[in-house]
């Protein structure tokens, strides 16, 4: 039965039946806009597709939903594995007519036109339609030549006066594609969410198995290496792309993206590369690949178009007055790992109230958008843990450098931001860690009598980490050594979280196996934090 949703009956009409629909278009079954193609002068007249093959391998998507309008994205790529990256499209410009209706079936046309997709942004169509209707559900799709696109279900917030009694959005991360079956995406199709936030590692760029593991898919060693140039990059986007569980999830509801370490290289900072005495000229080369590339393959919007290296991901969504999202980009502006990065005891430069997770403008501009925000919640979409995690109940403290425990002062600011500018409900959701874990965000963490100034809900990886274990030793060791964490688990799935006026609920939800495909899906466990009163409370009723 579909839930009672306060935006309006109108909206969820049909939405089962639509998703089934949409599940199956994804898997491979056959107004006004402004287009944002990524250069002023780029004319929507471009000549039709000439290719005699499918070009919506990569399926569609929505992003970054604004009250009166949001991102339509596709990509044409009917070979998504050409080794030169251009996925099998020629050099010139394709014309891509797009539609936007009340209806799945297109029976009432609200919005349409007509855009370019172009070789320099890899024939992406990132498509910007103003003029919504806030609080509305929306069905989308893509047409070129003979070609239709699957249809996609996108969703307007309400405007950002509303008041709103209930938000349901996801949270997920980590999804290496060799790791196993994207089975969670599946499920979060089917889940009926307003928006969901994906906190990194959306593509891996480590170097493929040769088997493809639990793929056991043969690619080419071109494919298999690790990704350097636009190219790599692009054919490293398309493989996990390509999947029909992500494509589904992407076709069910708009996406909010944010980037972590893998997107480009595993635990980069700014312009310092994990390789050892790479020149920061260099890496920053490799970084701009990643970014263009990154860009081309997800529902952006133009201002997170990236200028050579350098791209602003950090942004702010609102819904009504419920909650304002304020999504960080934990990567691109901090300082290098402190001690030389890995686990670390006595690291007094991580201490270095110089140093910076953010950096100094991203902070600036996360205080004075917490301290404004007018919503009950403020919801902090973050890349890995600011919680502090001590790895063994043994002295001296070993901790992660490459989370905020290794950036210690940035996080006293951010926690001195809460108090002293009396943030309304600060809320944390993460990712990184590849395991399910809720901690009560602590002024102290030395001190478990400390007050409790946010809570964090990490969630764990779609894939990464395999199969996983229900409570594995190391859950265990942390949940001994760390009272303010209470809850781990380090199986596969996402987090579905529900906000109302009175309270933060956290579904955090793991399927037994992403081995092998078709694995169902259950509630683990359900944590709640009650608005005005900072803290966990665990719902024993919840597991199913």
């Amino acid at each position: 039965m579909a839930r009672n949703n306060s935006w309006g009956a109108e909206a969820v009409r049909g939405r089962r039946a639509g998703i089934e629909r949409r599940a199956l278009l994804a898997a491979g079954l056959g107004g006004l806009g402004m287009y944002a193609a990524g250069f002023t002068h780029a004319k929507a007249s471009a000549a039709p597709l000439a290719s005699t093959e499918y070009p919506f391998t990569l399926g569609v998507a929505s992003g970054d939903p604004q009250p009166s309008g949001v991102v339509l994205w596709t990509r044409l790529a009917p070979e998504p594995l050409a080794l030169d990256g251009r996925g099998g499209m020629a050099d010139r410009r394709v014309s891509v007519r797009w539609e936007m209706a009340h209806d799945e079936r297109f029976r009432t046309v609200i919005r349409g036109g007509e855009a370019p997709a172009v070789p320099e942004l890899g024939h992406s169509v990132h498509v910007e339609v103003n003029g919504l209707k806030p609080g509305r559900e929306y069905f989308y799709r893509f047409r070129t030549g003979k070609f239709e696109s699957p249809v996609g279900r996108t969703r307007t917030p309400p405007a950002t006066s509303a008041d709103l009694s209930e938000l349901r959005f996801g949270v997920a991360s980590c999804q290496v594609w060799w790791g196993g079956f994207y089975t969670a995406y599946r499920h979060m199709a089917e889940d009926d969410l307003d928006v969901v936030f994906h906190l990194g590692d959306y593509i891996y760029e480590n170097t493929i198995p040769a088997d493809g593991l639990h793929r056991k898919t043969a690619l080419p060693t071109e494919i298999r290496n690790e990704p350097l140039s636009l190219a790599d990059y692009r054919n490293r986007h398309a493989l996990f792309h390509s999947d029909p569980d992500l494509q589904a999830a992407h076709a069910a509801a708009p996406f909010v993206h944010t980037w972590d370490d893998h997107e480009v290289d595993d635990n980069w900072a700014g312009d310092i590369s994990r390789d050892i005495g790479q020149d920061p000229a260099e890496f920053r080369v490799r970084r701009a690949a990643a970014a263009q590339a990154y860009y081309e393959n997800l529902p952006l919007r133009l201002p997170q178009k990236p200028s050579g290296p350098d791209i602003q991901l950090y942004r702010t969504l609102t819904y009504g007055r419920l909650a304002t999202f304020h999504v960080l980009d934990g990567r691109m502006f901090r300082d290098d790992q402190a001690c030389g990065d890995g686990t670390k005891v006595d690291c007094a430069e991580r201490l270095d109230p110089a140093r910076t997770m953010l950096g100094f403008d991203q902070e600036s501009w996360l205080y004075d958008g917490l301290a404004h925000a007018g919503a009950t919640w403020n919801v902090l979409a973050n890349q890995v843990p600011i919680t502090q995690c001590d790895l063994d109940t043994a002295e001296p403290m070993p901790l992660f450098m490459d989370a905020w425990d290794g950036y210690k002062p940035a996080r006293d600011r951010l926690f001195q931001a809460f108090t002293e500018r009396s943030v309304a409900n600060p809320v944390v959701v993460s990712g990184d860690r590849h395991r399910h874990m809720v901690s009560d965000l602590k002024a102290n963490f030395d001190d478990p009598d400390s007050p409790t100034v946010a809570v964090e809900f990490t969630g764990t990886s779609v894939t990464s980490g395999q199969d996983g274990a229900d409570l594995d030793e190391h859950d265990r060791t942390v949940l001994a050594a760390n009272p303010h964490v209470k809850f781990m688990n380090s199986q596969r799935g996402y987090i579905r979280m529900t906000v109302t006026p009175e309270r933060c609920q956290s579904d955090h939800l793991v399927t037994p196996y992403v081995s092998t495909p078709g694995a169902p899906i259950s509630t683990r466990a359900t944590f709640v934090t009650e608005a005005g009163s900072p803290g966990l409370q665990l719902d024993t009723q919840s597991r199913t």
